[in-house]
């Protein structure tokens, strides 16, 4: 299903383009992290009684080809479940949601071993997995039933700053004028390199393929991370489709490799698979389409600019290792409806320093904690020197053997920002 340009609320075909529309918020970007931006914002104003001006820009609807809501499928944490409740947005999404209530974490080819149970939690699930495909037309559709102004598509073509606010120039000549910009646009970020601002990057030297998978039997909601001398692979369980189970799989492997797999056979990459993961999950009996991008951590060591947020992948793009790269993304949103909200409250003047600068403290220690953990399981499980594979399969031993030591992991999977579950 595509989303055609004439079916959705388009402010700039319905207005003068030598005109300038003035804007409170404009966010750049209307994917995952800009759409459920917008849609915060919109449920803030209706719980304060108050009036925000938001324009949301963006270059495609949404369709099996765009870049933001295409076959991927990402891991949402119970706490951003939680989150995603509190902004009225889970309930028009959680039917597409398939329940992560088993993590099971093994090193191919050693003894190291450990699993988390919802059940030992007291909770349902451990989290939801979600397809970025249809979750792009229900965010879109509540959008389209909101007040926010649906500039799409559209790029950015120039943004010139000024004291009180910022003129937005777009491709299609349209100029809007706002008084904070929120960068939504992902890690090769327009916006960051409108300002020229500086981004820090690590190359792991992977590849991530991703897929579907079919198998031959139920996977229970269980979910698999397992180690290989590669690199990383998650198996993320799905929903049926065609009466058969799925799993999503993202595979990290050298960009030799990961080409081979991608041009692969089914028969050779499946066989393949079945190797590198083995039989927990039952037979692999089929591959959907495959994708492949290099994994890097970028991040902006400031996410902030005179009257400029950064969020998501704008602001910080992570390896899958962990799945926490929306979740991190949504805890940014957060951020950002707490300094806008604490802006409304108090009658304060909407992107100004103080706001900018209370988003950059807010956000400083759950980034750059989360940025250094990632990398850490990455160098720590991507290879097979002998002290750290012994030390690695220690640690996930002593996690089977002394289930108290699970509870810090598991907050941490779960997306709480602190070392206890209850």
């Amino acid at each position: 299903m595509t989303i055609k340009p004439s079916q959705l609320k388009q402010t700039q075909q319905n207005q003068d383009k030598n005109a300038i529309n003035h804007y409170d918020v404009v966010i750049i970007g209307g994917a995952m992290v800009g759409s459920v931006l917008a849609l915060g914002l919109e449920q803030l104003t209706k719980r304060h009684n108050k009036t925000l001006d938001i324009a949301i820009i963006e270059a495609f609807a949404p369709s099996s080809d765009h870049p933001g809501f295409d076959a991927r499928a990402i891991a949402l944490a119970h706490g951003s479940i939680q989150a995603l409740t509190q902004l009225d947005i889970w309930q028009h999404i959680s039917e597409l949601g398939t329940a992560i209530k088993h993590i099971h974490i093994s090193d191919r080819g050693h003894f190291g071993m450990t699993e988390l149970d919802a059940n030992s939690f007291n909770i349902a699930s451990m989290g939801e997995v979600i397809e970025l495909n249809p979750v792009g037309y229900k965010l879109f559709k509540e959008l389209q039933k909101s007040s926010i102004d649906i500039i799409c598509p559209a790029k950015l073509d120039k943004i010139e700053a000024n004291d009180e606010f910022h003129h937005v120039k777009l491709d299609s000549g349209q100029v809007l004028t706002t008084k904070l910009i929120v960068a939504a646009d992902g890690a090769q970020s327009s916006v960051r390199m409108q300002f020229n601002l500086p981004q820090e990057e690590i190359d792991f030297k992977q590849t991530a393929l991703i897929a579907n998978i079919s198998l031959q039997k139920s996977h229970k909601n269980r979910a698999w991370e397992r180690f290989t001398n590669s690199g990383p692979l998650a198996l993320l369980p799905m929903s049926p489709s065609n009466g058969q189970q799925r799993l999503s799989m993202v595979w990290a492997l050298d960009p030799d490799n990961a080409e081979l797999m991608k041009q692969a056979t089914k028969p050779v990459f499946l066989n393949s698979l079945q190797q590198a993961f083995g039989f927990r999950a039952g037979q692999f009996i089929d591959v959907g389409e495959r994708y492949s991008y290099p994994l890097k951590l970028t991040y902006m060591p400031r996410p902030i600019h005179h009257r400029c947020l950064f969020v998501g992948n704008a602001a910080q793009t992570l390896h899958p290792i962990a799945g926490q790269g929306f979740n991190l993304g949504l805890r940014d949103i957060m951020g950002v409806l707490d300094v806008i909200e604490h802006a409304l409250i108090e009658n304060l003047p909407m992107g100004n320093v103080a706001m900018t600068h209370a988003y950059l403290k807010a956000r400083e220690k759950d980034r750059m904690n989360t940025i250094n953990r990632v990398e850490f399981l990455v160098r720590g499980f991507s290879n097979d020197l002998w002290p750290l594979t012994l030390g690695r399969n220690l640690g996930l031993r002593l996690l089977s053997w002394l289930p108290p030591l699970k509870a810090p992991i598991a907050s941490k999977a779960m997306g709480f920002t602190t070392d206890t579950i209850l």
